[in-house]
């Protein structure tokens, strides 16, 4: 029998194993700016993240340019050991939309674009999806969606049972308290293609949505960019090209003084959830044409009486989100 002093250090040694493990994840995405910077921080982060894939889907840009800003993002990260599969190139349901006006019309405003060396991986994102989730260990794998939520929809309505491989669905979407940013009532990405969001909602994965709410409050400012452009490697110019060009929509529409760097919050989620924080609810998504189309009804208070199907992330640190970026930034060439 170990003696006491040498149980306490196994339990630190395992502990420290434990919490060292990394979070197997997918990205699914529609690069789109916030995209990119999404992108540079998870796959600067591989001690904490392992990438299995990235999955692409139309939504900020038509499906061949969200493609081949994804495949960018990964050769200026120099990480084409991961594999981009396209997906989905419309909704399940609604006719398509996107956000060019935003994201200008090759979804990468403020920065060259070019026909990345490395192709596509061979295959379909839904036919990875499930093939990659029905083999996996239960409840293992932790999907980032940072556009609409079309691949792993039509990934489950094919093979329902797929949820079991999911530890955890980590969405960018979704606003309340803020209003949003596409109708008065419905952030892009859930506007984009609210079925799809049903069907994720339906199947019982773990969910946990960093909507509006939370991203209109984690803004750049002349000093978070300035301490992105200190950081000098070809990253984090490149993310204060983008940003610089990106911003000036939202803080002309909302009269804000920066920003959001919307999806980049997913990750740094991941990497740093003490970061956030929110609550439990109960969330459903009006797909009914009009003008709530696209809304999530989010039962902040609780006065549905129905049962929590979502964390809401409601509240985020947006100097240590960018301090975090920073830092990853450093990492890339």
């Amino acid at each position: 029998m170990l003696k006491p002093w040498l149980q306490g250090l196994a339990f630190m040694l395992t502990a420290t194993s434990l919490q060292a493990a990394p979070i197997d994840l997918i990205i699914d995405t529609d690069p789109g700016a916030d995209d990119v910077v999404a992108l540079f921080l998870a796959l600067a982060s591989p001690e904490e993240l392992n990438v299995r894939a990235i999955t692409t889907v139309a939504g900020n840009v038509r499906l061949d340019k969200t493609s081949r800003n994804a495949r960018l993002a990964r050769e200026w990260a120099g990480r084409e050991d991961i594999p981009v599969y396209a997906g989905a190139g419309r909704p399940l349901v609604r006719a398509p939309v996107y956000a060019a006006e935003v994201h200008g019309e090759e979804g990468l405003a403020g920065v060259q674009v070019h026909e990345p060396k490395a192709p596509l991986a061979a295959g379909n994102a839904v036919q990875y999806l499930v093939d990659t989730l029905a083999a996996a260990k239960p409840h293992s794998i932790t999907v980032a969606m940072l556009g609409p939520q079309t691949n792993l929809a039509l990934a489950l309505i094919q093979r329902p049972e797929i949820a079991k491989g999911i530890k955890e669905v980590v969405v960018m979407g979704g606003a309340h308290f803020n209003g949003g940013n596409i109708t008065p009532a419905a952030e892009f990405n859930l506007y984009a293609d609210p079925h799809a969001a049903q069907v994720v909602l339906a199947s019982g994965v773990q969910l946990t949505y960093l909507p509006l709410d939370v991203t209109h409050k984690l803004l750049t400012s002349d000093a978070r960019l300035q301490q992105l452009a200190a950081v000098n490697t070809q990253a984090s110019k490149r993310v204060v090209d983008i940003l610089n060009v990106y911003i000036k929509h939202d803080m002309a529409l909302y009269g804000m003084p920066g920003g959001p760097v919307h999806d980049a919050s997913v990750i740094a989620y991941l990497l740093k959830p003490e970061l956030f924080s929110g609550r439990r609810i109960h969330l459903s998504i009006d797909s009914r044409e009009g003008p709530t189309f696209g809304q999530t009804v989010a039962d902040w208070y609780g006065v549905l009486k129905q049962p929590a199907n979502v964390l809401w992330v409601e509240q985020g640190d947006a100097q240590g989100l960018f301090d975090l970026l920073s830092a990853r930034l450093a990492r890339l060439q």
